[in-house]
């Protein structure tokens, strides 16, 4: 009854059968582990967050480059504050303000980012201090075009940016500037701390959830190929039993 699973024809079924289903498995077990990466980053990143009160600073060099691991880890650097810049249409508990970044001139001559806090939309921003200083802050990754509130389009006033990052001040200032920055978990009188931003690739977006659906859907496939292997043997069956009564 089941020679037929022999012939030619039905070799190539049985090859693609077996090749397709474990490859299905395969993709979907991959996928899972993608998704289940992500939500351990997420889950330490907001571990690291929590923790951030307790943690003690350490220099800013032992910390670069940025990764998941080192943003939002407490850096401490020192100088004097330089140039001082407003960062437009930054949200924070609800309502729209600037971010007030001020340039640290460490003293390797580089210059370090630092956000020293959030200002309300007219208000004005508050000089920083003379002399040396020591700032204390969550590190950061120089952020990008897809970065939530970044202004890429230009035409910004003089003494206003639309992104944090290296690229967009090398620009503006004289020297090196640092690929990151930081944000003052003590900000001066006038303006109120902002919360260090989970690092890329930790926050539990539509993209991971991407990766659940792609898991069920490879196992889906691996069931359908599964199905309509065992529905073409039961047709050829039932041929076979219609041709032995003479039934056409």
């Amino acid at each position: 009854m089941y020679r037929f699973l022999r012939t030619p024809r039905w070799w190539g079924i049985n090859v693609f059968v077996l090749l397709a289903i474990p490859f299905c498995v395969f993709m979907g077990t991959w996928q899972l582990s993608r998704f289940e990466a992500r939500v351990a980053s997420h889950e330490a990143a907001e571990r690291q967050s929590v923790e951030v009160a307790t943690q003690k600073a350490e220099p800013l060099a032992s910390l670069l480059p940025v990764d998941q691991e080192t943003s939002g880890r407490l850096a401490r650097a020192a100088g004097r504050y330089g140039e001082q810049f407003l960062v437009p249409d930054r949200e924070l508990d609800g309502r729209t303000g600037s971010y007030v970044l001020t340039l640290l001139k460490t003293e390797g001559g580089k210059a370090l980012p630092v956000v020293r806090g959030w200002l309300p939309a007219g208000a004005e921003a508050p000089a920083p201090p003379a002399g040396p200083v020591t700032v204390t802050g969550a590190l950061q990754a120089s952020e990008g075009p897809g970065t939530k509130g970044v202004r890429t389009a230009g035409g910004l006033p003089s003494g206003q940016l639309g992104m944090i990052s290296a690229a967009a001040l090398v620009n503006v200032v004289p020297g090196d500037v640092y690929d990151a920055w930081i944000t003052l978990t003590d900000s001066p009188a006038g303006l109120k701390p902002v919360p260090a931003a989970a690092a890329a690739g930790t926050s539990l977006d539509m993209k991971s959830f991407q990766n659940l659906g792609y898991t069920a859907e490879w196992f889906v496939f691996a069931g359908f190929v599964a199905f309509m292997w065992f529905r073409l043997v039961r047709r050829e069956v039932e041929a076979q039993r219609d041709a032995a009564l003479g039934i056409v």
